[in-house]
């Protein structure tokens, strides 16, 4: 397993659920992140489409050891 991965929040789960997934795969949040994503419109500027939220996160052996 990595040390650091970062997950994505899924269209069709909530935050709660992606920490949850995290903590079953054995990692913890350290950072969270955000952007926008747009879409492009044929001929117009770009639209908002919606905003991904993404978590950083370590494997909970690699903090114990560490202490």
């Amino acid at each position: 397993m990595k040390k650091k991965q970062r997950f994505e929040v899924k269209d069709d789960e909530t935050i709660d659920e992606c920490l949850q997934r995290m903590q079953q795969l054995g990692y913890q949040p350290i950072k969270r992140m955000e952007k926008p994503v747009f879409t492009e419109v044929k001929g117009k500027d770009p639209v908002w489409k919606k905003q991904q939220i993404m978590f950083e996160g370590i494997l909970i052996e690699s903090q114990q050891e560490k202490s």
